[in-house]
């Protein structure tokens, strides 16, 4: 039996895709690109320093740096960022304000143990694709914004980047979660394009 193609079928089998489906890192270490973080400080308004304690390679204390801010990093183990080595969920003391890509399956821990810290903000890198189970903790949270990404960020398993690979095409979206210790009303959502840099 034969089968043709029409001509809808034939232009999309043409069309190749240039994202990768990565094996899952098992301590869920994804590198964002540098403009996620870059375009956040850009629109958000943070008062007083920024603290990453998901810091891997140190791609949102360099961009906190580049706009200004004073601020730190820290990780659970050393990426290769120079930080030193703090489990984020055991430390105690105040901080003004937490902007991390955290572990996508320790994101709620992440979020309620930030708002325990922060003075000010928590800004959370997360899937979208997660939001609506997120719903069941995340509406006890003072949710401000949430900054969906565009294009969708390309975001490896961080020993892909230290290999010096440089992927486009991602295949997640992604978003900016910022809570706000101050917040008492109803989140607003809003794009921040690559592009407008």
């Amino acid at each position: 039996m034969t089968v043709t193609l029409g001509p809808l079928h034939q232009s999309s089998a043409k069309r190749l895709r240039a994202s990768h489906i990565w094996v899952r890192e098992n301590a869920d270490w994804y590198v964002e690109p540098r403009w996620v973080s870059s375009r956040l400080f850009d629109v958000e308004p943070f008062t007083g320093t920024i603290h990453d304690p998901a810091a891997g390679l140190g791609r949102i204390v360099a961009a906190a740096w580049a706009h200004g801010y004073p601020a730190t990093g820290a990780d659970i183990v050393d990426h290769g960022g120079g930080f030193p080595a703090v489990d984020f969920l055991t430390t105690t003391g105040p901080i003004d304000n937490i902007v991390c890509n955290p572990p996508f399956a320790l994101a709620r821990q992440f979020a309620a143990h930030a708002l325990t810290r922060v003075r000010y903000k928590v800004a959370l890198l997360f899937p979208v694709a997660r939001l609506n189970a997120a719903g069941k903790w995340l509406s006890n949270m003072p949710l401000h914004r949430v900054w969906l990404l565009t294009p969708r960020p390309s975001m490896p398993p961080g020993d892909v980047i230290l290999r010096g690979e440089n992927p486009k095409g991602g295949r997640v979206d992604f978003a900016w979660l910022v809570l706000d210790k101050a917040f008492p009303g109803t989140p607003t959502i809003d794009w921040l394009r690559r592009d407008d840099l």
